[in-house]
């Protein structure tokens, strides 16, 4: 049974074989992991992972594709290997997976960043993600200061992840092929030891609001929540832009703030 790839899911199927064997080799998965594939589509990488795993977790919101993988793997009995969440995976509730939890998935492009954001909110339930991006939003994702691919996106994940890029997959490797190149890339959860950061909302809102005017100093861009007396008192440049800060640089920032 064929099925054509939907727009507005955002879909594009891996068919490549070899690049499939080397991502499966990249997430290295185990017998007992508890593992959960975000958008199976056609199965290009459930059934290499289910050849690993005794039991795999599965979120996929399109219908044709939920009938397809209930149809192989019928839902309701215990010893399925195959567990089917017929769900959006941006409303995915993942505290109701067993932890420490595995992600992977090749996820659709148009909405990649939201699930980032919703992925990050259960960090301190997941051990490692692997996921197929869009090449750009890759480089954004394991950017170092003062490089222009470093951003908001940098800032708000690594402060929660060790990220590493893997491996480049070009876009004959789907059907359809994509406008864009994709890549591979490995997201680690930091122990809560090496978490910085300790109001969640307040770091996003100092994030936000010094990326929001890339070209602005922090002078400006952090006007309502540093002086020049507080810039000084964190030993940071107040003529520097969002860009130049690490991580750990904004995490003394949302400190210092909280402390106030």
């Amino acid at each position: 049974m064929s099925h054509k790839a939907k727009k507005r899911f955002g879909q594009n199927f891996l068919v490549d074989t070899h690049i499939i064997a080397d991502i499966i080799r990249c997430i290295q998965p185990k017998l007992d992991d508890h593992m959960v594939e975000i958008g199976p589509g056609l199965g290009a990488m459930t059934r290499p992972l289910l050849q690993q795993l005794k039991k795999l977790h599965v979120i996929e919101i399109d219908r044709d594709l939920i009938a397809r993988l209930e149809n192989d793997y019928p839902q309701g009995n215990a010893n399925t290997p195959l567990i089917v969440h017929a769900q959006d995976a941006l409303q995915f509730d993942f505290a109701t997976l067993p932890a420490p939890l595995r992600v992977v998935g090749n996820l659709p492009y148009n909405i990649s960043t939201p699930l980032l954001f919703h992925f990050a909110k259960f960090a301190n339930r997941i051990q490692d993600m692997h996921f197929m991006l869009q090449n750009e939003v890759v480089e954004r994702m394991v950017a170092v200061p003062s490089t222009p691919a470093y951003g908001r996106l940098s800032v708000m994940l690594q402060y929660r992840f060790n990220m590493e890029k893997l491996m480049d997959v070009p876009p004959e490797s789907f059907r359809p092929a994509p406008a864009v190149n994709s890549a591979i890339v490995r997201m680690i959860s930091l122990p809560p030891s090496e978490i910085l950061v300790q109001d969640e909302v307040l770091f996003a809102k100092i994030v936000a609001a010094a990326f929001g005017q890339r070209r602005k100093t922090l002078r400006n861009t952090l006007k309502n929540y540093l002086t020049e007396t507080d810039f000084e008192h964190l030993k940071i440049d107040a003529q520097q832009r969002a860009e130049n800060l690490s991580v750990e640089e904004f995490a003394r920032i949302a400190v210092f703030v909280k402390r106030d």
